[in-house]
């Protein structure tokens, strides 16, 4: 007797190269969200695959959140700009080094007509087996998300206001 393979089992490789193919961004086009809550979820949920790419150091995913031409200001690092540079800059002075993550309920998104969003919140950063010499911080971001060609990219980002977040 010949065991048979179901036709589910068969296709499972096809289904598998089509996820594996799939866009990484799968929150709504600008052009289709009809209310506040829908872009608050929109924009809450890019913050949290931006941010899971930045404390992994997964680069090219952190990159493809970023514009070329991104302009990043920070009250303490200076500009910098550019995908490349920022993407460098994280790579260098944030992999393996700081964890950040948004503060519960600081999030504020403010629609942009004909472009996209502007989040406003607060990020919370720790150093992973060093929080007793680096302590916790926080920072206040502005960011500035345009949605252009089929995907959300950040285009300027302001971070300012470090400073320890206390005990």
């Amino acid at each position: 007797m010949k065991a048979r393979l179901s036709p589910i089992l068969l296709l499972l490789p096809i289904f598998l190269t089509f996820l594996g193919t799939a866009p990484a961004q799968t929150v709504p086009p600008l052009d289709k969200i009809q209310n506040q809550q829908e872009l608050d979820s929109a924009i809450t949920t890019l913050d949290a695959a931006l941010f899971d790419a930045y404390n992994k150091c997964d680069l090219d995913k952190f990159a493809s959140f970023i514009d070329e031409n991104v302009e990043f200001y920070h009250d303490q690092g200076g500009i910098t700009l550019g995908r490349a540079a920022l993407t460098d800059s994280v790579k260098k002075n944030i992999c393996g080094k700081v964890t950040g993550e948004l503060v519960p309920g600081s999030l504020h998104v403010y629609y942009m007509k004909g472009y996209g969003a502007l989040e406003v919140g607060v990020h919370r950063f720790h150093h992973p087996g060093h929080e007793d010499t680096e302590g916790v911080g926080e920072g206040k971001f502005i960011h500035l998300w345009q949605y252009k060609d089929g995907a959300w990219k950040i285009t300027r980002v302001m971070s300012y206001d470090h400073h320890s977040a206390g005990k």
